[in-house]
């Protein structure tokens, strides 16, 4: 069997104490282990440290005990050139075009200025914007500038793509698209891909691995497998597959939502 591509062994981390007050244990003792090719989502109550996680494995921040890896080796930072990210807002540069957009991602990743053109337009072709390469981020509506984040994502041809709520500015029926286009794209390129999401239609929809939170601090309370191959279409929502196991991720996230917010399920009643 093949070595996982991501790892986190022990993961603690814990952030200074705001205002004075005592300090934040946002994950504690995160034990995972990620094949290449998944597509696994962590979800759990707000504050329960998804995205800390996230960012721990992009190397972003450092853990508080326990280590990251990527293949063999330790994250100790950022690795452009083997992960890349997708947040909540596409973060396009709004004086240059699309096109200008992807280019500056891959100067910042100093591929090689002779390919920047030819990848860039490839990217943009993969996620159907290739018509838009011209055009500047105010002229594109919010699911396209999540379609121009992802392709610039593509564009710098990681194994790692970690996404951060990147569909959480998006109507229902937008996001609904953009899952089906990143599920054709997932079987397509066969990316390691972490995201982070707060919808449970949209975690069964995508992932191959739900990564299910407690409360903070953040622990790992189940793993929810989701047997359903790539390309999904939009049958696999509406099926009773799929119910029944957006139905299971509800019932594990229920106690740890209201754990969260300081009810109980009779206050809530």
């Amino acid at each position: 069997m093949s070595q996982p591509l991501i790892r986190a062994h022990n993961v603690s981390h814990t952030f200074p104490p705001p205002d004075g007050g005592g300090e934040v244990v946002a994950l504690e003792d995160i034990n995972v282990e990620i094949d290449r090719g998944e597509m696994v989502s962590l979800i759990g109550p707000s504050g329960c440290g998804k995205s800390t996680l996230l960012n721990i494995i992009g190397g972003m921040i450092a853990p508080s005990n326990g280590e990251a890896l990527i293949g063999d080796a330790p994250v100790r930072g950022p690795r452009p050139k083997e992960v890349a990210y997708i947040f909540q807002e596409s973060a396009l540069l709004p004086w240059a075009t699309i096109l200008d957009n992807i280019k500056v991602s891959l100067e910042f990743q100093k591929a090689p200025r002779a390919t920047r053109d030819q990848v860039a337009r490839e990217a943009l072709k993969a996620v159907g914007l290739d018509a838009f390469a011209a055009s500047y981020p105010h002229q594109l509506s919010g699911g396209m500038k999540q379609r121009a984040a992802l392709a610039r994502a593509l564009s710098l041809r990681t194994d790692v793509l970690l996404m951060d709520e990147p569909f959480a500015a998006l109507d229902e029926q937008t996001r609904m698209i953009f899952s089906e286009d990143l599920s054709r794209l997932l079987a397509h390129e066969r990316k390691t891909i972490l995201l982070v999401t707060h919808s449970l239609a949209e975690a069964v929809f995508l992932s191959d691995r739900i990564f299910v939170f407690t409360s903070r601090p953040g622990r790992i309370k189940a793993i929810l497998d989701v047997d359903e191959p790539h390309p999904r279409s939009p049958a696999f929502m509406t099926s009773a597959k799929f119910n029944d196991l957006r139905n299971r991720l509800y019932e594990l996230l229920r106690d740890e939502v209201l754990a969260a917010i300081g009810k109980d399920r009779q206050g809530l009643a």
